[in-house]
């Protein structure tokens, strides 16, 4: 962590750096775009942020390219995505006037191998929640959209991160892909938030624009397993607040199980992420959870958990 702190400085120069070099490239290829409203996203990732969106089809000057979440627009499918330098971003490669899956005569972007200094690493998480981590590949693989997941979702300081990644290592062991051990149900527990039920699954769908309904197992997949996770955190429920106030409590019942034993065991690996992210364990930290919220929340609207999680709560 100290090396990484000490390490912000020249990293932030270097991503000024990168940027006026992308900015004014030596050469650019143009292209046309095919969608009448296509999205400028911050990286090659169907989770990343909407930077902008293009209305169309529009000229369009490409600089390089890069590979990332595979998209398929009508016969072709592809993982090139095209960085747009006047936009500030990416489009997928499916939306441009050409029959390539990857543009021939463009370079591909130059990627800085270190991963941007908030970023949570493989070696982190492994210091934060030790055996925990059963599938190092399987967490390693799923990082960066699990990032971009945290960052798009605005889990940015210590207490976010530390109640976000205690809660999946317990629903998940931190792997995208992995089915709730035993659950035959249809709409059983899946992916890193191990979404549950019909009442979860078709609204996340419908905020995606997949079937989820039809087709379950695309929440354990790798491009949307962590969006997912970012939609309950932030759309089902709103948690982040609940993480300021350093109340694992009332992350524990919005996540949508009934009070226990499990509900200390989170709260432990809080605390761990917490002493690993900041050096120590602040005071103040609630692990049980007001008698409103001890049953099982999970069919809960979010409009009913905020009411409910308000009762006894300084949140106002």
């Amino acid at each position: 962590m100290l090396e990484r702190v000490l390490s912000s400085a020249l990293a932030s120069a270097a991503v000024a750096a990168g940027s006026l070099l992308a900015a004014a490239p030596a050469h650019a290829a143009t292209y046309q775009t095919t969608a009448s409203a296509l999205n400028v996203r911050s990286d090659a990732y169907l989770s990343a942020a909407v930077v902008k969106v293009l209305s169309g089809p529009a000229s369009v000057e490409v600089d390089c390219q890069k590979s990332g979440d595979s998209v398929t627009a009508g016969s072709r499918t592809t993982t090139w995505w095209a960085h747009l330098p006047a936009h500030g971003g990416y489009v997928t490669v499916a939306y441009l006037n050409t029959t390539e899956t990857k543009l021939s005569g463009v370079p591909e972007c130059v990627v800085d191998p270190e991963p941007p200094m908030d970023d949570v690493t493989l070696a982190d998480v492994q210091a934060m929640f030790g055996s925990r981590i059963a599938n190092p590949s399987i967490v390693q693989t799923g990082l960066p959209s699990l990032n971009q997941a945290m960052r798009d979702a605005q889990i940015n300081t210590p207490y976010r991160k530390a109640a976000f990644l205690a809660t999946l290592v317990h629903e998940s062991r931190l792997e995208y892909n992995i089915r709730e051990i035993g659950d035959t149900r249809p709409y059983g527990g899946r992916g890193y938030i191990q979404l549950t039920g019909d009442f979860n699954y078709g609204p996340a769908g419908r905020y995606f624009g997949i079937d989820l309904l039809g087709n379950p197992d695309l929440a354990l997949s790798l491009q949307w397993s962590a969006p997912i996770a970012r939609w309950y955190w932030t759309v089902a429920r709103t948690i982040n607040p609940y993480a300021d106030n350093l109340d694992m409590g009332r992350v524990n019942a919005a996540i949508g199980y009934p009070a226990g034993a499990e509900d200390q065991r989170r709260c432990d690996s809080f605390k761990n992420a917490l002493r690993y992210l900041t050096g120590s364990v602040p005071s103040g930290i609630i692990c049980t959870r007001p008698a409103a919220l001890r049953g099982d929340t999970s069919k809960l609207t979010r409009s009913q958990f905020a009411a409910l999680a308000k009762q006894g709560s300084g949140l106002g």
